[in-house]
């Protein structure tokens, strides 16, 4: 199940990446990349800003990717040009970012990425300048603007495979740490000594995890060996980078082989740390039911189909949401209320990790409503949740609830036919029900209050099994 991580403890004994100071070069007969393949708006960056006296090369993914065979989804490239001295080559440039700065080149709709190159920090504090560089306590670096040589550059790089420059003039590759080497023997390896490049910044673990799974690659031995003891360091970047980063990781069309090697590498427990809190105490039911929305997820990107992070993370939340409405219907909430109370409270705590935005939070929300209501189908209830904008996410998510085992008493069935049915045959479904206790699919029952008749109504039991 984790054939990609352990396909790192069959790695060459290699602990300490080097980097040379003289690249290994790949002439045009030595590699099977074309200029042609390339971007043009990217080759035509590098050939301008070189034709100005700056060295310029395409870099990292799009060059790794080109050499795997797969259509990269964005060019970057690396030079030795200032951002203001490239903003000054290109009438389209913008300059962005603070932490780390770069600059965007607009072609229409496409966005060509430019770098300068980097330089390690100052070992010295008082060396270094705040404007340009700085690290909190544990070594994570806040601030990443210290400019070098094209050698600096490729020891600042995270992964060997990423530390690939090719320059679309003379079609020549330059390779400074053995990336070549590692793409043919599919091995994702740290540049430098891992624990300080991951200290330096954590969510390098993150992304050791997005590499492997998407390109189906191991993670080298040493390069996975402190990333348990390190997770806990997620803890400390800002929600709003995370929530980006759980994107990448999640519809990059891998999630579900990404899933199992964050519970793994113990990587999940920052990032969903009540979800983690549900994988140890009810295992089977939480892994199946997040590994089937993430399957499903997977399916629908390789199809072409639209994805939705509102229902990704509702799969990844839900299932430490049952005991939450539980533990408020005992002490004497209505099964609606506790639901929604119990949503509000799970969303306000899981953004404190990773700040998902309200246009996500809202559908969430109203997905998790809804199977509180879907069994509720007495008289015209039916109709009115049908038409419910919500109704198919909410729908679909009943049938991935009783995919990982939730017993439901055949409602997904029900609905899935009631939708099938003519106008005739829906009253008749209806009519059926009446014998029934409406509202109950298979969940615990809230013991029932006396009081009046509007608790009455809303004594129905909850559909939030799992437990």
């Amino acid at each position: 199940m984790l054939k990609k991580l352990f396909q790192s403890f069959r790695s060459p004994k290699r602990h300490t990446q080097h980097i040379r100071s003289t690249p290994e070069v790949l002439n045009s007969g030595q590699h099977s990349l074309q200029k042609a393949q390339f971007s043009r708006y990217a080759v035509n960056i590098v050939e301008r800003l070189q034709n100005a006296g700056y060295q310029a090369y395409l870099v990292g993914g799009c060059v790794r990717d080109m050499m795997l065979g797969i259509t990269p989804k964005d060019f970057d490239v690396a030079t030795s040009a200032t951002p203001e001295q490239v903003r000054a080559e290109f009438r389209n440039a913008r300059i962005i970012g603070r932490r780390f700065k770069l600059v965007h080149i607009h072609f229409g709709r496409e966005i060509i990425e430019v770098a300068t190159f980097r330089a390690n920090h100052p070992q010295n504090d008082e060396e270094e300048d705040s404007n340009q560089s700085s690290r909190n306590e544990s070594g994570r670096i806040l601030r990443d603007n210290v400019y070098g040589t094209l050698e600096e550059d490729a020891q600042r790089r995270d992964f060997t495979i990423n530390a690939l420059y090719y320059d679309p003039v003379s079609e020549r590759i330059l390779d400074y740490a053995n990336g070549v080497h590692d793409i043919r023997n599919h091995l994702i390896r740290l540049i430098g000594d891992p624990k300080q490049r991951y200290q330096e910044d954590p969510v390098r673990m993150l992304r050791a995890v997005r590499f492997a799974a998407k390109l189906n690659f191991g993670i080298e031995k040493h390069s996975a060996l402190p990333i348990r003891d390190l997770a806990p360091m997620l803890r400390e970047i800002p929600s709003a980078r995370l929530f980006e980063e759980v994107l990448k990781l999640f519809l990059s069309g891998h999630a579900a082989d990404t899933f199992e090697m964050l519970v793994d590498l113990q990587l999940f427990d920052p990032l969903f740390p009540a979800s983690a809190e549900a994988l140890e105490y009810n295992p089977t039911y939480t892994h199946t039911l997040i590994s089937e929305a993430l399957v499903n997820t997977d399916l629908r990107i390789k199809q072409n189909k639209p994805v939705t992070p509102a229902f990704l993370f509702a799969a990844l939340l839900w299932p430490a949401l049952p005991a939450r409405v539980l533990r408020l219907q005992e002490r004497g909430m209505p099964p609606i209320p506790a639901m929604q109370e119990a949503a509000h409270e799970l969303i306000a705590e899981q953004c404190q990790r990773i700040a998902i935005p309200k246009r996500f939070t809202m559908p969430i929300r109203e997905i998790w409503d809804m199977q509180e209501r879907l069994p509720r189908r007495s008289g015209k209830r039916a109709d009115l949740l049908l038409d419910n904008p919500r109704f198919r996410a909410g729908y679909d998510f009943l049938l991935l609830r009783e995919s990982a085992g939730e017993q439901t008493d055949g409602l997904g069935e029900w609905w899935t036919d009631y939708q099938d049915a003519n106008e005739s045959e829906r009253r008749d479904m209806i009519r059926d029900l009446s014998g029934k206790d409406d509202g109950a699919s298979g969940a615990p029952r809230k013991r029932r209050r006396s009081g009046g008749a509007k608790r009455k109504r809303a004594a129905g039991a909850p559909s939030t099994t799992g437990e």
